[in-house]
């Protein structure tokens, strides 16, 4: 990954560094390699974490088709 300083701007750049950072996930991927999570735990984490992404895509969906 590459930000690139513009006129001696580092907080600029810095600020370009953690939103992309947080774009592609590597903070919370962090938070949840701290400590060991069990196979089983990861698997129920996942999954919730589909339900929730459909839910939002299908609620996303309905409001573009004007059902709201």
């Amino acid at each position: 990954m590459q930000v690139s300083v513009r006129d001696n701007n580092v907080e600029q750049a810095l600020r370009a560094l953690k939103k992309k950072l947080q774009r592609e996930g590597v903070f919370r991927e962090m938070k949840l390699k701290q400590h060991f999570e069990k196979p089983s735990v990861k698997k129920a984490r996942e999954s919730a974490e589909a339900v929730r992404r459909a839910r939002k895509l299908a609620r996303k969906k309905l409001q573009r088709e004007g059902g709201m």
